[in-house]
Parts: C-alpha cells; structure tokens; sequence
C-alpha cells in the first residue's frame, strides 16, 4: 500500500498475522501481504469502534491476556460493540 512503517493497534490482539502481513509485504510478495491485511480488515476496524486504546483493551481481556481494568479517563468498551469485536477475534481464530 505503499507506506514505510507499520503502527499496529491490531498487532496486539492478532500478532502473528500481522508479523506475516509484514513481513510479506517488506519482501515485496504484495499479493500475500494484501490477502492478510484483507483477513485482518475486520479486526483492524474493530480496535476503532471506540475511541483506542478502549477497544483492544478490552479485545485483550476477552482474550485473558490482560485483568479488566481501566483508569479514568477510559472507560470500559460499551456493550453494543463487544460482539463487533468479539466476532472480528473469532473470523481470524484468535478466540
């Protein structure tokens, strides 16, 4: 997609397909690299359906890989979005 770098939300709750996805696209295999990131596209919408750092704080309890708990001025993710999340996790099998 033509950028340099890679600042990954998603990378926290999907880590190995996204090390793939970069390392496809560094070594130039675009198509592989653009197959992974339309896998991750769910996810990666997903960690923004609130304000971050909220959703993949939550994405990561869910996932028990870190306690619930927040500190103001974050709040927990609302309800309507934790099957949005939740589900995105599941397309990728990551819970």
């Amino acid at each position: 997609m033509g950028g340099k770098g890679d600042i990954s939300v998603t990378a926290n709750v999907a880590p190995k397909l996204m090390s793939e996805m970069c390392a496809a696209a560094i070594a130039g295999d675009e198509a592989t690299a653009a197959t992974l990131d339309a896998k991750l596209g769910p996810v990666h919408d997903a960690m923004f359906v609130e304000a971050n750092p909220i959703p993949v704080k939550w994405a990561l309890g869910e996932l028990g890989l870190m306690a619930d708990a927040l500190r103001l001025p974050m709040t927990p993710l609302a309800p309507e979005h934790r099957d949005t999340v939740r589900n995105a996790l599941q397309k990728i099998g990551v819970h």
